[in-house]
């Protein structure tokens, strides 16, 4: 962050006291309808428009983008919407009681503030910031606001969490000294992960682009980091940011695991030289207290092994997977089993999780009617942003980072 920017955000973040000023919205019975707002809809957007319009009783009621197309787009899924390339018009109309941010990673702390501030209910797609103390300021005002704050984290409303939970909690497990996790993707030849084509209509005419920019160093239009801005730092955490940020709150939550200790994170872009800044193959270590370490890796140059963990306990062992298939038993789609680990259980059995997977969306309606905890909340979106920042931060100074390290830091594009 430049000095200005840096003010300008800790002006903000203090200003988040208005919570208090603000009345909360009206109090939603079973029968109310859920009044929604939007800040972002590309694609993820897209997809959380859809799923939160076939939740009973909702209504989309207004959307803000920064790209004309994406409003358009917008218009054509849910009719007679409202459109605004300014989130706060947005947030302006009193009639909304809740608001989905699905706008690019560097964007989500002021969308996640205003919202909060507007007196709203927020829905915050993973990863929860961009940055260490962004999360810290996040965390803060969810706490002081009162509001249901759920995070896009949809694996902590699966069932083989649940079960996972149960196998620990029951001692089924034993002392855990070790978690293996894995993601693995690919493309074909010259098709680098999440390179998306530029529209003919991505010009300056219809992007606002300095919403877009959020305090970033100013500088002409530029399409191609519009659309592609998951591949360039100063927008984005990358793989760690997009896909490992839900398997690490996954096992954060089935093991109950604080924040970490130390991280280091070792890498680079080996798949595609196609000008990106954020790794493409990567290996993860995070420490955490009571002696317990937690690894992930991922390559964009192989999917064979899909994606999934294993938690390694000295009296048993958890598989999870949820990929193409399970390349063992040829099971398709996500598995939970646990084996024993016959040298401490010698009359364990095998198990296999059966618990049903919870609608992450619903979930969170429910909950603004209920006043009750949602699934993923503000504490889990925190943890794990925390995680993932940390190696980030070890990959990019190329160091072992702990945990008071990576708070000092300053944020850097």
């Amino acid at each position: 962050m430049t000095n200005s920017t840096r003010r300008g955000f800790l002006r903000q973040a203090a200003g988040t006291a208005a919570f208090l000023a603000y009345p909360h919205a009206r109090v939603l019975g079973a029968n109310n309808r859920v009044r929604v707002g939007m800040i972002g809809v590309g694609n993820r957007g897209q997809d959380l428009l859809e799923e939160v319009s076939a939740v009973p009783n909702t209504q989309l009621v207004a959307i803000a983008d920064v790209y004309g197309r994406r409003r358009d787009e917008a218009r054509k899924k849910a009719l007679g919407i409202l459109t605004f390339d300014d989130h706060r018009r947005l947030l302006d109309i009193k009639d909304i009681d809740v608001v989905i941010v699905a706008s690019p990673l560097h964007t989500h702390a002021r969308h996640f503030l205003d919202t909060l501030a507007a007196g709203k209910d927020l829905y915050s797609e993973k990863t929860m910031t961009w940055s260490i103390p962004e999360a810290e300021q996040c965390l803060a005002a969810a706490k002081q606001s009162g509001r249901v704050v759920q995070i896009g984290l949809q694996w902590e409303s699966s069932g083989a969490l649940q079960d996972a939970r149960k196998w620990i909690k029951d001692g089924t497990v034993g002392k855990v000294t070790q978690v293996e996790s894995w993601m693995s993707r690919n493309t074909p030849h010259g098709q680098g992960q999440w390179v998306r084509p530029i529209p003919s209509d991505c010009t300056a005419h219809n992007v606002n682009w300095s919403a877009f920019l959020n305090g970033r160093p100013d500088r002409p239009f530029d399409p191609y980091r519009l659309i592609n801005w998951r591949l360039f730092w100063e927008f984005s955490g990358g793989n760690v940011t997009e896909n490992m940020v839900h398997q690490i709150a996954w096992i954060m939550t089935a093991l109950d695991l604080p924040l970490p200790t130390a991280a280091f994170m070792s890498g680079g872009t080996f798949s595609e030289k196609d000008g990106r800044e954020v790794p493409d193959t990567i290996a993860v270590t995070l420490d955490f207290p009571n002696d317990l370490v937690v690894t992930w890796q991922s390559t964009f140059s192989n999917s064979h092994f899909g994606l999934g963990e294993h938690i390694l306990g000295s009296d048993g062992t958890i598989e999870h997977g949820w990929g193409a298939s399970d390349m063992v038993n040829g099971e398709e789609g996500e598995f939970i089993r646990y084996s024993p680990e016959k040298v401490n259980r010698p009359h364990g059995t095998a198990l296999t999780g059966k618990t049903p997977d919870q609608d992450h969306m619903t979930n969170w309606i429910e909950c603004i009617r209920s006043r009750k905890t949602p699934n993923a909340p503000v504490e889990i979106g925190y943890r794990s942003a925390i995680a993932v920042h940390m190696a980030n931060l070890a990959y990019r100074h190329k160091q072992r980072v702990t945990l008071e390290m990576a708070r000092s830091f300053a944020p850097e594009f």
